[in-house]
């Protein structure tokens, strides 16, 4: 499946490599330019490697979980089914509580409540929050999880990589000025400065960007509302003369138990750890292609 998106998606596929790639230079540069000149023969040389290593591992395993992952996909059915009787049993549906279900054209299925299609996928997702080149994945009810993991370590590889650079930074000026290090050659200070300051770009632009976007995320969580269904109240609340009353599919729930769903009903300390959380409560994992109508 992560092929298939990769060949339907080539700006995912370069977002792919792209963030590998800043990953492995982030820590090139910060243990061959920033730990070993600064801290050579000090506890706190081996102490920063191994906890700036420690967050990207746990960086890369959480991507790999949210590229990797089903989002909630809805699945096919096995034969073509007839949508005519949601046309003339549509009285009969909501009596049966099977309100919010939808036919997707595209997928040619029923999906339930709070599915979208989208595009890239080309299926329909469970909860979409929305389609993220960077993980060449949908972010829905099934691996949102990994998705907000991975903005926060690399919030914190971001943080903690521009620590390191300025600390080194200072200790160099320090140093120079001390004259213990007057037989560096210049184009080595050079090639250093370079490192430093691509680095301090990179930790800053993806830092403010990450930043966003787990707010973002935070903001929906807590909320109930995907950025989907942000834009389609909003859509019905300005639409003049609709006839139609912005409402919700879905009861609103303590911000506790909201975050809970997505992030697991364990410790908070597991929130953290890129496992399997518990399935949600909405649903479960697998359910039927096809409500439960009276045809």
């Amino acid at each position: 499946m992560a092929l298939l998106r990769c060949r339907r998606d080539p700006c995912g596929f370069i977002c792919l490599i792209l963030t590998y790639f800043s990953v492995f230079y982030a820590d090139y540069v910060v243990i061959q330019y920033v730990l070993i000149p600064a801290y050579s023969g000090s506890i706190w040389c081996t102490l920063h490697g191994s906890v700036f290593n420690v967050i990207l591992l746990l960086l890369l395993v959480c991507h790999s979980k949210a590229v990797f992952s089903d989002p909630g996909m809805v699945p096919l059915p096995e034969t073509a089914i007839d949508f005519s009787d949601l046309r003339s049993q549509s009285s009969r549906v909501n009596d049966r509580g099977c309100e919010g279900w939808t036919v997707c054209s595209r997928c040619e299925t029923y999906r339930p409540p709070r599915a979208h299609h989208c595009r890239v996928c080309q299926r329909c997702i469970r909860r979409m929050d929305h389609h993220c080149p960077w993980i060449n994945n949908c972010v829905g009810e099934l691996n949102q999880k990994y998705f907000v993991q991975f903005l926060f370590y690399t919030g914190m590889a971001s943080l903690y990589s521009m620590a390191l650079v300025v600390s080194a930074w200072v200790w160099r000026i320090r140093s120079e000025r001390d004259g213990e290090n007057g037989g560096e050659d210049v184009p080595s200070k050079h090639l250093i400065v370079a490192h430093y300051i691509i680095l301090l770009v990179e930790s800053i632009l993806f830092g403010v960007f990450v930043l966003v976007i787990f707010y973002d995320q935070l903001v929906s969580i807590i909320t109930d509302e995907t950025p989907i269904e942000q834009m389609r109240n909003r859509l019905m609340k300005d639409r003049p003369n609709s006839g139609q009353s912005v409402h919700t599919t879905h009861t609103r729930k303590p911000k506790l138990a909201l975050l809970r769903e997505v992030f697991g009903r364990g410790s908070v300390l597991c929130w953290l750890l890129p496992f399997q959380s518990s399935p949600p409560a909405t649903g479960g994992i697998s359910y039927s292609p096809v409500p439960d109508y009276d045809v």
